[in-house]
C-alpha cells in the first residue's frame, strides 16, 4: 500500500502523507515522496512545494513499532537511520523555491520538525505541536532543537522537550513560528493561496533569500554582509531587476514570468 503521493499541479508540487490510520506517521514512502518533490523542484516552471496529509493529522513522527525494531541494531546502524532522515531535513532546507507546511491537526516529534523545516507554515485552528520524545526516554531528532531554539523562546522550548507539552498553533502564531491560523480544513487550501502569491514573484530572487536567510543564523554578520553584496551585485544584473525595476517606475505590477 502506498503511504505518500506527489501532485503536480503545474507550478507547484504537493506532497501527501496519506498515513491517515497511523496519523500520518514517517515512512519510507513519504520520505521517497518528498525526495522525488525536492528534485523535481529544480524546473524552472516549479514555484513551490506544498507538505499535507489525508486524515485530518499533519504527522506523527516515528512509529514506535519501528523504533521497537531499531533497538535491536547497533548503534552505528541506528545513527545511519536517524541520518536517512537528517538528509530529508537538509534537502528541504536546500530546496531551490519555498517549501510549505500545511497542517491540520497537528504535528508530532519528527513531524514537527518537518513542519518547522519549511519556509512557511500554515495551520488549522486547535492544531498541536508536540515533542514528546521524553516520554519515550528519547531526544529529539531531525533538527527539532535546533528549529526551536531559533523559533521560540527558550523556556517554552523546554517545556515542549522536558515536559512533553503541546503547544498550539494560536500560540505558536503569536510568537511568528506559524504565518498564518486558518479554519480546520482549510490548511492546504491557504498554502495555495500562498503558492499563488509565490509564483507571481521573481523565481531566482526568493531562492537567493532562501540561502541568505538559512546562513544568517550561523553567519557572522561580516560573512552575511559579503553574502548580501555577492547576492544583490548578481540581481542588480539580472533579468529579474530589470522587470521589477521597470514595473515599478511604470507603476504596474511587475510580470516575473516562470
Amino acid at each position: 500500500m502506498t503511504l505518500a503521493r506527489v501532485d503536480d499541479r503545474g507550478d507547484r508540487l504537493v506532497v501527501v502523507n496519506m498515513n491517515a490510520t497511523r496519523r500520518g506517521a514517517l515512512s519510507p514512502d513519504l520520505y521517497a515522496a518528498i525526495g522525488d518533490a525536492l528534485k523535481g523542484a529544480g524546473d524552472d516552471r516549479i514555484r513551490a512545494v506544498i507538505l499535507t496529509s489525508e486524515g485530518g493529522f499533519f504527522c506523527a513522527g516515528g512509529d514506535m513499532n519501528v523504533l521497537i525494531d531499531r533497538r535491536k541494531l547497533s548503534e552505528p546502524e541506528r545513527r545511519a537511520k536517524v541520518d536517512d532522515l537528517h538528509d530529508l531535513v537538509r534537502g528541504i532546507r536546500a530546496c531551490p523555491v519555498p517549501v510549505i507546511a500545511a497542517v491540520e491537526g497537528g504535528a508530532a516529534g519528527a513531524g514537527a520538525s518537518l513542519a518547522f523545516a519549511c519556509d512557511l507554515i500554515v495551520a488549522a485552528e486547535g492544531a498541536k505541536f508536540t515533542a514528546a520524545y521524553v516520554k519515550a526516554g528519547l531526544v529529539p531528532d531531525a533538527g527539532l532543537t535546533s528549529a526551536l531554539a531559533r523559533m521560540i523562546p527558550r523556556q517554552l522550548a523546554m517545556e515542549m522537550c522536558l515536559l512533553a507539552r503541546p503547544v498550539t498553533a494560536e500560540r505558536l502564531f503569536a510568537l511568528g513560528a506559524v504565518n498564518t491560523v486558518v479554519a480546520p480544513g482549510t490548511a492546504e487550501a491557504e498554502a495555495m493561496r500562498l503558492a499563488d502569491a509565490l509564483a507571481q514573484g521573481p523565481r531566482g530572487a526568493q531562492g537567493a533569500i532562501r540561502r541568505l536567510v538559512a546562513q544568517a543564523f550561523e553567519a557572522t554578520e561580516a560573512h552575511q554582509l559579503d553574502a548580501e553584496r555577492d547576492h544583490m551585485a548578481a540581481a542588480a544584473g539580472g533579468h529579474e531587476a530589470a522587470e521589477g525595476i521597470a514595473a515599478f517606475l511604470e507603476k504596474r505590477p511587475p510580470r516575473f514570468g516562470g
